[in-house]
């Protein structure tokens, strides 16, 4: 295994944890800050918004910068905003914070990607682009619960820092071991927001967004939702998280042989239905340990089962702009993280945390319905004028 794929998959992973952890350490930074629930939230918001918007600005405007350069500044931003959030003295400097974490996000997670491109032969670049995404993943299964379990055991001060810690030593890596990185094509900010204007891509995005919002607007007050099943145990939670992390790893290695099988329109149907029908449940299913694991596994694996499809819908209908169709979804991603803060924070005061699972599961119910949206639009285009499409279309 190349140790260059090894770190950068590294900063990713510190990355996918910062995004991720606040909702295990929730509770902890409202009362330390004294805000509400839903306030403390927007931490997730914060962070993501600034990571969704800035991301393919960030791009297409440091094209020029070289490469290693651009992944050591980004590192640095990140890792002294989380050394921020952990030493904020007040609410309103923890917000900014985040903010200028999710600003060093959006520089290394495209630098890095590009990178992992570069630095292998053509015939191993899908690999190495495996690896580096995987950090992103691993985190929900690994960094996301680990720092749930700093934060209950001591302090959420010392989840920041542990993902400040981890950007560190990924810093130090890129330094001692990513010396020439070749630069990559240089693709304007308006070819890149360019496919947004093919109705089938801005539709597939939208599923992306409303899914991930949906099951977004449960997961950023995850500790509040199965408080019941919880206990006050922070083992508990980081249990919980680990299925959730892991259930969906799994799922992401599943999906692609199921691609291959029976199309995207179907494996989007089918985690799509599954994720309303578990989020629906959530209200009675989190109140005991037992159903709260099963529910949190289901959730998990239809949650992220829907990314490989989506993915892999977006490249065939834009094979020659796959990078920046990745990107724009990977943007949707976190522009639904954002939105799900804010509705999550709305639904909290309105109906209580133990009542998210019902707007989660409308949320992807729209999604679901875009998706077939999307597919009717797909199959329309795919086949010649006056031939009607096959009931499985």
């Amino acid at each position: 295994m190349d140790r260059r794929l090894l770190i950068l998959a590294l900063g990713m992973f510190s990355l996918g944890t910062d995004s991720f952890v606040v909702a295990g350490v929730l509770p902890q930074i409202a009362h330390t800050y004294d805000v509400s629930i839903g306030a403390a939230g927007q931490m997730t918001t914060v962070y993501a918004i600034s990571y969704a918007l800035l991301a393919p600005t960030l791009a297409a405007v440091a094209a020029t910068v070289p490469r290693r350069k651009m992944l050591l500044w980004a590192l640095s931003i990140f890792v002294l905003a989380n050394l921020g959030t952990a030493l904020a003295p007040t609410f309103g400097i923890a917000l900014l914070t985040r903010a200028i974490a999710g600003l060093g996000a959006a520089m290394f997670a495209p630098t890095a990607t590009g990178a992992a491109a570069m630095i292998v032969p053509p015939e191993r670049r899908g690999f190495a682009l495996s690896v580096v995404v995987a950090g992103l993943t691993g985190a929900t299964a690994l960094g996301s619960p680990l720092g749930a379990l700093i934060g209950g055991l001591g302090d959420w001060r010392w989840t920041m820092a542990f993902v400040a810690a981890v950007g560190a030593i990924a810093a130090l890596g890129i330094y001692l071991f990513l010396h020439a990185v070749p630069m990559p094509p240089a693709v304007s900010l308006r070819k890149r927001l360019q496919p947004l204007a093919d109705a089938r891509i801005g539709q597939t995005l939208g599923t992306t967004l409303l899914s991930m919002a949906g099951q977004f607007t449960v997961y950023t007050y995850f500790a509040l939702v199965f408080d019941k099943a919880i206990g006050g145990s922070p083992i508990m939670l980081s249990v919980l998280l680990v299925l959730w992390g892991t259930a969906g790893t799994i799922t992401n290695l599943v999906t692609g042989r199921l691609l291959d099988r029976i199309g995207a329109r179907k494996v989007l149907i089918t985690m799509l239905s599954l994720l309303i029908i578990v989020l629906t449940s959530l209200p009675w299913a989190a109140t005991s340990a037992w159903t709260g694991v099963i529910a949190v596994i289901l959730w998990g694996a239809c949650g992220w089962g829907v990314l490989v499809p989506q993915q892999h819908r977006l490249v065939e209908l834009a094979p020659n702009l796959a990078p920046v169709v990745l990107g724009l979804n990977n943007a949707s991603t976190y522009i639904g993280v954002s939105v799900a803060g804010v509705v999550g924070a709305a639904g909290v005061g309105f109906l209580g945390a133990h009542q998210l699972g019902y707007i989660g599961a409308g949320l992807v119910a729209t999604a679901l319905l875009l998706s077939e949206l999307a597919s009717r639009r797909i199959a329309a285009t795919a086949r010649p004028a006056g031939v009607k499409a096959p009931a499985s279309a």
